[in-house]
C-alpha cells in the first residue's frame, strides 16, 4: 500500500511533472498573451486561480494545505515578491521576444546558480564535467544570439530583468525550503495567494488591459483557463522537485525540459528560430543532460569526521562507518 505514495513523492515523478508544466506553460503563456493583451491580468488568473483551487481542494479534505498564519506569511513575503518579479518579467519577455531569445537566457542561469550553490547552500563547486558542461551552454546560447533575427531591444532589456530575478529566486527559494517547514500544498497557496495581492491593482489601473478584456473572445479565454490548469500543476510540481534537488540541479532540470517547448514552438508557432538556432539551443540541451549534481560539503566534511573519530577509537577496521545525515 505504501508502494503508490512512495512513487508520488519521488524525484522522478516530482522531476517528470515539473517538466512537462514547464515546457507546456511557457508556450500557453506565449499563446495567452498573443491573444489577450493583458499580461497582468493573465498573471493575476494564474496566481488567484491556482490558490482558490488549492484551498477548495483541501477543504474538501483532498489534500493537506497550511492554513494562512502571520509568522509564516512575513516568511513567505519575499517568496511571494521575487516568485511575481520572476514571473512578470517572464511573461513581458514573451510579449516582446520570441520564445527562443527567451531560453537562451534560461539556458546560461545554471552557471550563476552553481556558484551561488556554493556560497549560500552548502554544496561544493561543480566538478570539471559539469562545469564543462555549464561553458557549453553559454557556448551554445552566445552561438543562438547571433542568429536572432527578431531581435527586439525591449524583449532583451526583459530578459536581462528577468535573468538577474531568476538567479535570486532560486537560491532564495530553495533556502525557504530548507527553513521554513511547510506541507508542499502549504508552499503552493502561500507563493500564489500572497503573490496575486499586488496584481489586482497592477491590472485594473492598466487602461489598455481593460479595453483588452472587454474585447476578449472565447478562444482567448479559454487560452487564460488553460495557462491557469497548467499554472496549478507547475505550481505543485514546482516546490515539490525543489525539495528534491540542488538550486543548480533544479535550474538545470528547467532547461533540459525546454526540449518538448522547443518541439511545440517549432510546430505551432510560425515566430520562431532558424535551423541554425534551434541547433544551437539543442546543443545546450546535450550539455545540460550531461552536467551533475554537486554534492553537500557538509556531507563530505561528516563522513570525514566520523572516519578519523573511529580511527582515533582504533576501531575503524571492526565496524561499519555510519554518517547521521
Amino acid at each position: 500500500m505504501s508502494e503508490p505514495h512512495a512513487f508520488y513523492t519521488s524525484t522522478p515523478f516530482a522531476v517528470g511533472g515539473y517538466m512537462l508544466c514547464s515546457a507546456t506553460l511557457l508556450i500557453s503563456n506565449k499563446y495567452a498573451v498573443y491573444k489577450v493583451a493583458a499580461p497582468s491580468f493573465i498573471l493575476f488568473s494564474q496566481l488567484m486561480g491556482t490558490a482558490l483551487v488549492v484551498r477548495a481542494c483541501a477543504a474538501m479534505g483532498k489534500i493537506e494545505c497550511d492554513r494562512l498564519e502571520k509568522d509564516k506569511c512575513i516568511k513567505f513575503l519575499p517568496v511571494a515578491l521575487i516568485f511575481l518579479a520572476t514571473i512578470f518579467s517572464n511573461i513581458k519577455s514573451l510579449q516582446y521576444a520570441n520564445v527562443e531569445t527567451f531560453m537562451v537566457f534560461r539556458f546560461s542561469t545554471p552557471l550563476v546558480v552553481s556558484i551561488a550553490d556554493y556560497l549560500f547552500l552548502g554544496r561544493k563547486l561543480p566538478s570539471p564535467r559539469s562545469w564543462a558542461c555549464l561553458f557549453a551552454l553559454l557556448v551554445g546560447a552566445i552561438a543562438y544570439a547571433n542568429t536572432d533575427s527578431a531581435f527586439h531591444v525591449k524583449g532583451y532589456t526583459f530578459c536581462a530583468v528577468w535573468y538577474f530575478i531568476f538567479c535570486m529566486d532560486q537560491i532564495y527559494l530553495k533556502h525557504i525550503t530548507n527553513t521554513v517547514k511547510m506541507s508542499n500544498w502549504g508552499r503552493v497557496f502561500y507563493s500564489n495567494f500572497l503573490a496575486s495581492l499586488p496584481l489586482v491593482f497592477t491590472f485594473i489601473n492598466d487602461t489598455e488591459e481593460i479595453e483588452a478584456l472587454k474585447k476578449i473572445s472565447f478562444s482567448a479565454a479559454l487560452a487564460v483557463f488553460v495557462s491557469v490548469a497548467l499554472g496549478v500543476g507547475m505550481s505543485y510540481f514546482a516546490w515539490s522537485a525543489r525539495s528534491l534537488l540542488s538550486a543548480a540541479s533544479f535550474t538545470v532540470v528547467g532547461n533540459v525540459c525546454k526540449v518538448l517547448t522547443i518541439v511545440i514552438n517549432v510546430s505551432l508557432w510560425d515566430k520562431h528560430a532558424s535551423p541554425f538556432g534551434i541547433g544551437c539551443l539543442l546543443f545546450c540541451l546535450v550539455a545540460a543532460y550531461f552536467y551533475q549534481q554537486a554534492p553537500m560539503r557538509a556531507a563530505e566534511k561528516d563522513t570525514d569526521d566520523v572516519v578519523k573519530a573511529d580511527i582515533e577509537a582504533g576501531g575503524a577496521e571492526s565496524k561499519p562507518i555510519i554518517v547521521h545525515k
